[in-house]
């Protein structure tokens, strides 16, 4: 899984963290000079994941072959990004179904939390249907959500919050992965529901009908 498109930067990889800050630096530079964040040549996005859903139930991503995941990574105590970026997922995905309702239903979305000591499974139930009752929450254990994370190019560090005991800086980013696993976009949080769902649109294809 390679993004693929503008060469914006090429950086070492380093050690312990493979993947991730090409990505960072990336979503910066864009920034900095105004321009979207192009998929940058030889950059590996994603990897395999054995995690817990809302449910209870071990998934890994092979169980989600053969349709489109639509991915984001946050917390559910997060104050605002997070619900923010998820309600614009769940919005785009809703005016894909009115334009093109083949191609909403070949998407699955995807919450994988960062916070696995507070995100159990019943709370991510709660979370998650509180935004769609298609929405599927993932946790797991620290270091696999970490390395996952990094897989991804998100990264995420606790910082002192006066409620809650902390917060939880990350970036954020919604990735687009393919029905075979591989990576195709991802959208930073700026991108507006109407965006995501015309980009969607023009990602998605439909599996061909059997005569």
């Amino acid at each position: 899984m390679r993004m693929r498109g503008a060469n914006l930067v090429r950086a070492v990889r380093p050690q312990s963290a493979p993947h991730g800050p090409i990505l960072a630096v990336a979503a910066l530079l864009s920034t900095l000079i105004g321009a979207p964040v192009l998929p940058a040549a030889e950059v590996e996005v994603g990897a395999p994941f054995t995690l817990i859903d809302q449910n209870g139930r071990t998934r890994s991503d092979t169980d989600f072959r053969g349709s489109y995941m639509l991915i984001y990574f946050g917390y559910t105590y997060c104050p605002d990004t997070c619900p923010t970026s998820l309600l614009k997922m769940i919005e785009a995905l809703d005016a894909l179904e009115k334009r093109a309702p083949a191609k909403a239903a070949h998407i699955t979305p995807i919450f994988i939390t960062i916070d696995p000591e507070r995100d159990t499974p019943a709370v991510l139930k709660d979370y998650a249907g509180s935004f769609s009752p298609r929405l599927v929450a993932l946790t797991g254990k620290p270091d696999a959500l970490r390395d996952l994370g990094y897989a991804y190019g998100v990264f995420f560090a606790k910082t002192p919050g006066s409620r809650d005991g902390y917060f939880i800086d990350h970036t954020s980013f919604t990735y687009l992965m393919a029905p075979d696993g591989r990576y195709i976009i991802h959208f930073e949080k700026d991108v507006t529901a109407e965006q995501l769902a015309g980009a969607l649109d023009a990602h998605i294809t439909t599996p061909e009908p059997q005569r």
